[in-house]
């Protein structure tokens, strides 16, 4: 485990086995469709499409999506990395039939070495809890680089607040959220987001659902700072 700062720290401790409990059915079943207007089954999908078995996920929330992913091969390495002791026991519960390795880390600070790099990796939900504006927090992207092959996917989603048409009920929920620290997307934008990707990646491919933004890029170690 790396050494987190606070405000990573603070901001994945509401993640209790509690909330935990029902993540499901108030993100992925009621939120997502009625209130950020982009359906679970919608992210999944978009996963699907960038999978390989040579996989890690980072934000593994509750281990739903790679409970419900379709791999391409049924010999799969997945890799779990999170700050949350409980949201890596229950993604590694729930993903047992793969025998995930498990990796407790801050992924605002460098990552330490990975001998065995990964070919692809899923972000799904983790940009907007994370500290920070857009700028700052992808600075993630480059330590997640040092554990991907050359030619690896990169695939994700997340929550974003401007530029995008938002309802009443979303508007207050974020800044419920953005309040209590749960959230810090409140600059959060389509435009920022694309821009960090092209910075690093060739690929890229953005669009948006509602108030969530879908992300696709490769890692090509010659083109990338």
């Amino acid at each position: 485990m790396n050494s987190p700062t606070e405000a990573s720290a603070a901001g994945q401790a509401v993640y209790s086995k509690r909330i935990l409990s029902i993540y499901d059915l108030w993100v992925l079943g009621i939120s997502n469709s009625l209130i950020w207007k982009c359906r679970t089954k919608t992210i999944l999908n978009w996963m699907n499409q960038s999978l390989t078995a040579n996989h890690l996920d980072v934000g593994v929330g509750t281990g739903y999506y790679l409970d419900h992913c379709a791999f391409p091969d049924s010999n799969v390495r997945l890799g779990l990395l999170d700050l949350n002791p409980n949201s890596l026991a229950a993604a590694a519960s729930r993903a047992s039939r793969y025998t995930p390795e498990t990796y407790q880390a801050d992924i605002l600070q460098p990552l330490p070495d990975q001998p065995q790099g990964f070919d692809s990796v899923s972000l799904n939900y983790l940009l907007h809890c994370l500290p920070g504006d857009l700028s700052s927090k992808s600075t993630l992207f480059d330590h997640l680089n040092q554990w991907l092959n050359p030619g690896a996917i990169i695939s994700g989603s997340t929550i974003l607040a401007e530029g995008i048409p938002r309802s009443l009920p979303a508007r207050k929920l974020m800044h419920f959220y953005n309040q209590k620290k749960i959230f810090t997307n409140s600059a959060d934008s389509r435009d920022e987001l694309l821009s960090q990707l092209q910075s690093r990646y060739t690929d890229v491919d953005l669009k948006v659902t509602g108030c969530v933004a879908l992300f696709r890029a490769r890692y090509t170690p010659s083109t990338t700072n």
